[in-house]
């Protein structure tokens, strides 16, 4: 249960982006924040005077999650890939990414520009950004021009060289004027790689001699001049605060870092996709106090991969792993194209990792207690009932209900829970097939009969087959089973067992006068268990888990058999001509009344269909 209150507390002092959910887990809306500690708790403070639409937002807001940047810039431009990627329902001021403009170098061009541009495109050319002040990539822009004196007309070069008289930036020395022919493409390339080093990063050159014109300037007393230094090294140093949330290259690619103390690990992953960090994920592991952070990363490498389906052409770790070449094979194997995995050292790409790592190193911080309750109800709760029964091991539960009403339509469940937690995609159900009229006994002998049959069947087809052990739905059994009852549950399950050749526990889940669980029956005698205990909510949790879901079957074909529309009685009429029929006629009185002739121009319907609804209503009057 997320509690609102407690996790205000937690929030950090630190820029970054939140994230609200409703109750459905939908994300709702998306901020950005300085503070997100003082952000974040001015939506729940009842004091302040928030809006018509904020306030409802509020009162929709279930839970609240948070990612760290390094500025606030980085959370702008985040806030935006979020936005565009997940639509909340209360942003509706962002809408595109022409708020953030780019720098742009035609690297397609024989004689490159370093232009602005509001898009970043699939082309030959280089993209530098998105920026937050347009003001300051204009500057930057006409600083390069000063630098390095590249063109910025619009000439198809060389082809239309020497055709016109250079423009007024040859004149002020803000352009090598390419259009006269003067310089060759490899001189001019030479200053769009300088510049393009300037844009990737390569400062501090730069400032050095801004700093001393400006200095050589004011003690010449040319003060003007030097202020023009000033305002440029200002942009400069602006454009400086560069921007790690969206790449140049408009790549796929997963960054991964994690946080570990001796006993847990949290592994955050960030998704780029098409350039663009669109959200983040992060994994609770258990490990052992001896393992190392390189056999962390590669052991969730390997597990993570493994179930998702999709595969980035590249993956950024934190640290090192074992057996690299192997993994990378395997990554490009599962892809179907090169999947390479690189640990950056410097760059935009480290400080990325980095910054995965510090919200790694949040969560486990802040949900350490948390990680901690909830294998207390799990894994904890497991322990408690292994121990109790005496069995060793205990991984794997199975329980089962009988559903019926007077016999009709008797149904059977089965639940599975693996460490603690629900396995939903392997529950299942059963209508039954041999037993008519209210027979529990029977009903589960029936269920359980063609569970571990099957299975036992799966398992022979693998094997001849040579497939996995567990290749199939009903291989894997269970190392307890739970019944939906005491002794003679039990003894049912047992006779089915011994039957079919296999040795599992099962135990029984007692319930008092008030269909309450008030123990254990196993081994022939009934187990008290402390009903404060996680272990006794586990069994409570299952056992109410195995009635719902034999419940929620059993209704549903109820619910079958009783929509039944008198349309289905009438020969010739299927399913097709009766959605036509309603269709066309909305109501069945309607139909009841309509003749021949007009049933015969609904679609679908022929003059023999029609006669058949015609005397059918006809001659039952």
């Amino acid at each position: 249960m997320f509690d609102i209150q407690e996790e205000l507390k937690k929030l950090p002092d630190q820029p970054g982006v939140y994230l609200m959910h409703d109750a459905k887990d939908v994300i709702i809306y998306i901020g950005k924040a300085v503070s997100l500690r003082n952000r974040v708790r001015q939506y729940f403070q009842s004091s302040r005077n928030k809006g018509a639409k904020i306030e409802k937002m509020v009162t929709q807001i279930a839970r609240f999650e948070y990612i760290l940047t390094d500025s606030e810039l980085e959370a702008l431009v985040l806030e935006c890939n979020l936005i565009k990627e997940h639509r909340p329902k209360y942003n509706t001021m962002l809408k595109d990414d022409k708020t953030y403009p780019y720098i742009k170098v035609t690297l397609g061009e024989d004689y490159p520009r370093v232009l602005f541009s509001r898009q970043m495109k699939k082309d030959k050319s280089r993209y530098y950004g998105p920026y937050t002040s347009a003001g300051a990539v204009r500057d930057t822009i006409d600083l390069i021009r000063r630098l390095y004196q590249l063109r910025s007309c619009n000439r198809v070069l060389p082809r239309d060289a020497g055709k016109e008289r250079p423009c007024l930036n040859y004149h002020i020395h803000q352009c090598m004027a390419p259009c006269r022919g003067g310089v060759s493409s490899e001189e001019y390339r030479e200053r769009v790689q300088a510049a393009m080093e300037f844009l990737g990063g390569r400062f501090a050159p730069v400032i050095r001699e801004l700093e001393e014109k400006m200095e050589t300037a004011a003690a010449a007393l040319d003060f003007e001049k030097a202020a023009e230094y000033r305002d440029l090294l200002g942009s400069v140093k602006q454009i400086a605060q560069k921007q790690k949330i969206t790449s140049f290259d408009g790549e796929d690619r997963d960054i991964i870092a994690l946080a570990m103390d001796d006993r847990d690990a949290v592994v955050q992953v960030f998704f780029v996709r098409q350039g663009r960090l669109i959200g983040r994920e992060h994994f609770h592991l258990t490990i052992g106090a001896e393992d190392t952070p390189r056999e962390v990363m590669s052991a969730f490498i390997r597990q993570y991969y493994a179930g998702t389906p999709f595969i980035p052409r590249e993956i950024m770790l934190q640290t090192e792993i074992d057996d690299l070449e192997i993994m990378e094979s395997w990554l490009s194997a599962r892809r179907g194209q090169k999947s390479v995995i690189r640990v950056p050292k410097k760059g935009n790409r480290e400080k990325l990792v980095a910054l995965a790592a510090q919200n790694a190193q949040m969560v486990l911080t802040q949900d350490r207690e948390k990680i901690r309750r909830e294998e207390g109800r799990t894994i904890g709760a497991v322990r408690e009932i292994a121990s109790l029964l005496d069995i060793g091991y205990v991984r794997r539960m199975e329980a089962y209900d009988i559903s019926n009403i007077n016999g009709f339509e008797s149904v059977g469940s089965m639940v599975v829970y693996e460490k603690g937690r629900p396995c939903r995609s392997d529950y299942r159900r059963f209508k039954l097939r041999t037993v008519t009229g209210p027979d529990d006994y029977a009903s589960m002998r029936e269920v359980l009969t063609r569970r571990f049959t099957h299975g036992m069947e799966e398992k022979e087809r693998n094997r001849q087959k040579q497939l996995g052990e567990e290749y199939g739905s009903f291989t894997r059994f269970p190392d307890l089973i739970l019944m939906d009852g005491g002794r003679g549950q039990v003894n049912i399950a047992l006779q089915v067992l011994d039957e079919l050749g296999l040795s599992i526990p099962v135990c029984g889940m007692v319930k008092d006068d008030h269909h309450r669980t008030r123990g254990l029956y196993y081994h022939n005698e009934e187990i008290s268990i402390d009903t404060h205990s996680e272990g006794f909510r586990l069994i409570t949790r299952i056992q109410d888990e195995a009635h719902r879901f034999a419940i929620e079957y059993h209704r549903s074909l109820r619910s079958r058999e009783q929509v039944h529309s008198v349309l289905d009685d009438i020969p010739l009429i299927g399913p097709e001509r009766r959605k036509a029929l309603m269709r066309h006629y909305q109501s069945l009185e309607a139909i009841r009344e309509a003749d021949v002739e007009s049933l015969k121009r609904v679609d679908s319907m022929n003059e023999r269909a029609a006669e058949s609804v015609y005397h059918f209503f006809h001659e039952s009057q």
